[in-house]
């Protein structure tokens, strides 16, 4: 439950957040309207202190904040939307309000981990991953075995597309083997982290 009563004017503030770069975007001020209306269409919509009226980030620009996750901080009086801009956020075309750039993706490995997850726990009839968790650990390890030859060969040539497609083929069934082997990703990372020798 947020606590629209704890300020004078019924705005809560309200942190945007890339959801998949993790990246702090913005800055808003949402009332119970806006809050409501963002839930429920799941695009950000905030209440403007300058125009005094509902405002939907984007209704200009066309750069929607559209919403993935909306958590509340302990003390129920800040709001943090976890989104994925359509573009730039900043109304000086910065990627965000704070002149940050908005780069990388690697928390959609995370996401993708959840999903290959899901296929696991949940065989679905259609689903490739479900199919390769079928056919058990043997034939998972060999799919690994087999994109990373293929990546290696493509490394040679000087053709990206096929290499970057070679590339995201080897990191796919890897993370369905570490899936296969009840490893997450971030134990694999620990270890790296445990190597790691500053120079």
């Amino acid at each position: 439950m947020i606590n629209f009563s704890k300020y004078t004017d019924g705005l809560v503030p309200t942190i945007i957040q890339d959801a998949r770069t993790r990246i702090v975007l913005m800055l808003g001020y949402m009332n119970q309207e806006a809050y409501t209306l963002t839930e429920k269409e799941r695009v950000v919509t905030f209440f403007s202190r300058s125009k005094q009226r509902l405002w939907k980030k984007g209704e200009t620009s066309g750069n929607f904040l559209k919403v993935v996750d909306i958590t509340v901080d302990c003390d129920q009086d800040t709001i943090l939307i976890q989104a994925i801009p359509a573009g730039p956020v900043c109304h000086t075309g910065a990627d965000t309000c704070f002149d940050d750039k908005n780069e990388g993706k690697v928390f959609f490995l995370e996401k993708l981990r959840q999903i290959i997850e899901d296929r696991k726990q949940h065989p679905a009839e259609k689903s490739y991953t479900s199919k390769l968790f079928k056919k058990g650990i043997n034939k998972i390890a060999q799919k690994v075995g087999e994109e990373a030859v293929e990546l290696v060969i493509e490394a040679k040539d000087d053709d990206k597309g096929l290499f970057l497609g070679e590339a995201a083929d080897l990191l796919f069934h890897y993370l369905v083997l570490l899936e296969a082997k009840d490893i997450r990703l971030d134990e694999v990372i620990t270890t790296l982290e445990k190597r790691h020798q500053p120079e």
